[in-house]
C-alpha cells in the first residue's frame, strides 16, 4: 500500500481527493490530512507518508515553504492547483507531476501509477531538489530543465540550451559546449512549456534560443546561424512571427 497524506486548507478538496482515491487508487491507504503547513509538517513527520498530495496556496504559506522544511525529501509528491499559474511550468521542467483542480479521474490514476513505477526514491529527491530550485529562482537563465531520455533524466541548464530538433517521436537538444541529448519528448511538447521569451519555433523541425542567434541571413524565409556554426532555415510562414520576437 501507498502510505499517502492530502495537504488542502480547503476541506471539500480533501473530501473530494479521498474518494476518488478511495474508488479509483485502491494501493492507497490515506493515513492523514491536513489544511495549512504546520499542521502538514507535524503529520508527515509523524506518519511517514510514501507520497503527498499537496494543494499549492494554503493558509500560513505554500506548498514549497513546507517542503523546503521537509529537506531532504524521502517521499514523492504530487501537487494539486486550481490555477495554471507561474509553478506549472516549473512542474514541467522538473518533470514533477501535477493535477488541475477540478482533478481529473485519468489524470489521477496516471499519477499514482507513476509513482508505484519509480524505483528510485533518489531520483525523485533529485527531481524535487530541481523543482524547488527553480520555483526560487528569479531569473529564467538560472533555472534547470529535466530532460527525459530512454536511459533517465538529464538536469541541464536551461540557458545552455542552444536548439531543439524534431526526430520523429524524439528530439535531439543541442547545448552550448557539451553533447547534444536525445529526448523522449517531441518537439511540440518542449513548445508548449518553453518561455516565449527565450525559445521561439522557427520551423516545424526546429526550436531556437533567440539569445544564441549569431547571425539572421534574409531569404524567403531567412535563416538563423547559431552559436555552434549550425544554420537553420526559417519557415516562411513564421518569419513575420520569428522577427517580431527577435526584435522585441
Amino acid at each position: 500500500m501507498i502510505k499517502t497524506v492530502l495537504v488542502d486548507d480547503e476541506i471539500d478538496s480533501i473530501r473530494v481527493l479521498q474518494r476518488l482515491l478511495e474508488e479509483y487508487c485502491p494501493r492507497v491507504s490515506i493515513v492523514g490530512t491536513a489544511g495549512g503547513v504546520d499542521a502538514a509538517l507535524s503529520l508527515i513527520q509523524e506518519t511517514k507518508p510514501d507520497l503527498v498530495l499537496l494543494d499549492i496556496e494554503m493558509s500560513q504559506g505554500n506548498a514549497f515553504d513546507l517542503l523546503n522544511q521537509l529537506q531532504p525529501l524521502d517521499f514523492q509528491v504530487i501537487f494539486v492547483t486550481a490555477f495554471d499559474d507561474y509553478a506549472i511550468r516549473a512542474f514541467k521542467y522538473s518533470a514533477v507531476d501535477y493535477l488541475l483542480k477540478p482533478v481529473d479521474i485519468d489524470d489521477l490514476r496516471s499519477a499514482i501509477e507513476r509513482v508505484q513505477e519509480r524505483s528510485d526514491p533518489k531520483d525523485f529527491a533529485q527531481q524535487m531538489k530541481v523543482l524547488l530550485e527553480n520555483v526560487g529562482m528569479l531569473q529564467l537563465s538560472q533555472q534547470k530543465m529535466a530532460i527525459p531520455t530512454i536511459t533517465g533524466l538529464i538536469f541541464v541548464p536551461v540557458q545552455d540550451i542552444l536548439r531543439f530538433e524534431a526526430k520523429g517521436n524524439y528530439t535531439t537538444i543541442y547545448l552550448a559546449g557539451g553533447e547534444p541529448i536525445v529526448a523522449t519528448r517531441t518537439v511540440k511538447d518542449y513548445e508548449d512549456v518553453l518561455p516565449e521569451a527565450i525559445f521561439c519555433r522557427i520551423h516545424n523541425s526546429h526550436i531556437i534560443n533567440l539569445s544564441r542567434i549569431q547571425k539572421y541571413q534574409k531569404g524567403r524565409g531567412g535563416s538563423v546561424i547559431m552559436e555552434d556554426g549550425s544554420v537553420i532555415e526559417v519557415a516562411s510562414r513564421r518569419r513575420e512571427e520569428f522577427l517580431r520576437r527577435l526584435l522585441k
